[in-house]
């Protein structure tokens, strides 16, 4: 038993964080990307998808197309901050809580994935960076599903979850860095509705 103010390897939390040689690789685009009047045509046109991205989900919600899944990390590139309301009809099915620091990829947040898709989809609140959210998507939606995710400036990518994308995905995770993080206090997972 470890001694009183001694973490155990139990109390800590897995992650995975981004080595610097990675991140041309991760910068790649995946799939198709679509701005404007021709992004908000397919969105519509989808079946089941997901979103990873303030304004990604955002616009989804706007358009009356809710994603299974919308990742949010209350954070944009523009510095506009979109109003924590926008959320509340994806918010309504469920709200998921995690803690995921920028550049990591944690267990918390590929759980949180995997759980609010087995619930019947929801929102999923990100204290630190959702970023690496997408690759938790497309590794656990169904292989007909589209993940759809921001690129700054660019538009939207949209990812079919298939099998060719799930071993990229699985290649990737599998050149992250493991590492084992403290786990917060404020760490929730679960069916957790507010």
């Amino acid at each position: 038993m470890p001694r009183a103010g001694t973490r155990s390897a139990s109390s800590d939390e897995r992650a995975w964080a981004v080595p610097e040689s990675l991140r041309p690789t991760l910068a790649e685009r995946y799939g198709p990307v679509y701005a404007g009047e021709e992004a908000d045509r397919r969105i519509r046109a989808l079946g089941l998808f997901a979103t990873c991205g303030d304004r990604v989900t955002a616009r989804a919600i706007e358009l009356g197309h809710l994603p299974l899944v919308g990742i949010v990390d209350y954070t944009t590139r523009r510095q506009e901050p979109i109003p924590r309301g926008t959320f509340a009809p994806l918010a309504a099915r469920r709200r998921v809580r995690v803690v995921n620091p920028a550049g990591f990829l944690t267990e918390a947040l590929r759980a949180a994935v995997r759980s609010t898709i087995a619930a019947g989809g929801g929102l999923i609140e990100v204290d630190g960076e959702e970023d690496l959210g997408s690759l938790a998507l497309v590794e656990s939606l169904p292989p007909t599903a589209t993940v759809l995710y921001g690129i700054p400036g660019e538009g939207v990518t949209f990812v079919l979850a298939d099998a060719i994308a799930k071993e990229h995905v699985r290649l990737l995770i599998g050149q992250l860095e493991p590492r084992r993080l403290p786990r917060s206090p404020r760490h929730r997972t679960g069916n957790r509705r507010d």
